[in-house]
C-alpha cells in the first residue's frame, strides 16, 4: 500500500508537553498532522506523567498510547524526528534559537490562567485555552477548559469562562482530590503513580511539612520527588474511581481539547470551502 502524504500538514508549536498538551499532541497526531513540536519548561512541574510527552525531556523519550515523542534541541533535530515519525519535544530555551522552523498554527496550552507570552502574531492561526486570552485580541481562537457543557467549546469572539479556583468534579470530589504544595522548598515523597492510597496517609512532604491524601483512591498523577516548588503549587491528584488504567490513559477532557484544536484547525485551513 502507498504511503498517503496528508493534504493538511501543517507545522503545529504546541506550548507545554503536560497531560492536555499532550492530548492534543495525540489527537492532531492520530488526523495524521505529523509535523508537531512541543515546548515544555527545562524543568515541567507536569503531574500525569504516565501521560506526558515532557517526560521526553529528561529521558530522551516518550510515549502516550501508542504515539511517541523524542527529545530534540535544534532545528534539525525537530526534522528528523518528523522524518521518522515521532513529535519533537524541546526545552523553551531551546526553542528560541531555533530559526529555520516557523509554525502555521500556536497552540498555548500552558493552561496557566492567563496570558503568559502568546501574541496573535505568533502564526497565521494562534489557538488559547482557557482562561486569560481574548479572541481577536491576543489569539485567534480560544478553547473552553473548563468542565460543564460548555467544555472544549470554540470562541471566534471574547474569552473562556474565569478561572473558578475549584478542580472538576470527579465522582463527587472536587478540591480534597488534589495534593497541594504546604510551602516553597523541595518536594519529596516515596510514592509512585498507580498506588493507592487512603485518606490521611501521607503522600509526601516540603521541607519536612507533611502532604496527606484528602480522600481514598489511586495517585493518578504525582510531580517527581526533588522537585523544587512553591506554595500552593498542584503536585498531584487521586482519582477515587480506583482504576488503574485511568494513570495511564488521555482523560476524557484532554480528549475533548484535542478534539476542538483539531476543529479549530480544520476551520482554518477549510475556511475558503464554506458555502
Amino acid at each position: 500500500m502507498s504511503k498517503v502524504t496528508p493534504a493538511i500538514d501543517p507545522v503545529v508549536l504546541i506550548r507545554s508537553a503536560g497531560e492536555m498538551a499532550s492530548g492534543i499532541a495525540w489527537c492532531l497526531y492520530m488526523a495524521n498532522l505529523r509535523r508537531i513540536c512541543m515546548v515544555d519548561l527545562d524543568m515541567p512541574l507536569c503531574v500525569r506523567r504516565t501521560v506526558a510527552f515532557c517526560t521526553a525531556l529528561g529521558s530522551g523519550s516518550a510515549s502516550v498510547e501508542g504515539v511517541h515523542a523524542i527529545a530534540a534541541r535544534s532545528g534539525e533535530d525537530i526534522l528528523a524526528a518528523w522524518r521518522d515519525g515521532y513529535l519533537a519535544v524541546m526545552r523553551v530555551s531551546d526553542w528560541q534559537a531555533v530559526q529555520q522552523i516557523r509554525p502555521a498554527v500556536v497552540v498555548d496550552a500552558i493552561i496557566a490562567k492567563r496570558n503568559i507570552a502568546t501574541r496573535i502574531a505568533d502564526a497565521p492561526l494562534v489557538i488559547g485555552l482557557g482562561p486569560g486570552f481574548v479572541a481577536g485580541s491576543d489569539c485567534h481562537l480560544v478553547v473552553e477548559t473548563h468542565r460543564g457543557h460548555h467544555l472544549a467549546r470554540i470562541l471566534e469572539r471574547g474569552s473562556a469562562q474565569p478561572n473558578t479556583g475549584t478542580p472538576g468534579d470527579i465522582a463527587g470530589f472536587t478540591a480534597e482530590r488534589v495534593l497541594r504544595a504546604p510551602r516553597d522548598g523541595c518536594f519529596e515523597t516515596r510514592h509512585v503513580i498507580g498506588d493507592r492510597v487512603s485518606k490521611g496517609e501521607v503522600v509526601g512532604s516540603v521541607e519536612g511539612v507533611t502532604i496527606t491524601a484528602g480522600i481514598d483512591g489511586i495517585v493518578r498523577g504525582l510531580i517527581g520527588s526533588g522537585t523544587v516548588v512553591t506554595a500552593r503549587l498542584k503536585l498531584g491528584d487521586i482519582d477515587p474511581r480506583g482504576s488503574i488504567e485511568h494513570c495511564h490513559t488521555i482523560s476524557d477532557k484532554a480528549r475533548a481539547l484535542g478534539g476542538a484544536v483539531l476543529e479549530a484547525i480544520m476551520r482554518h485551513a477549510n475556511r475558503g470551502l464554506a458555502a
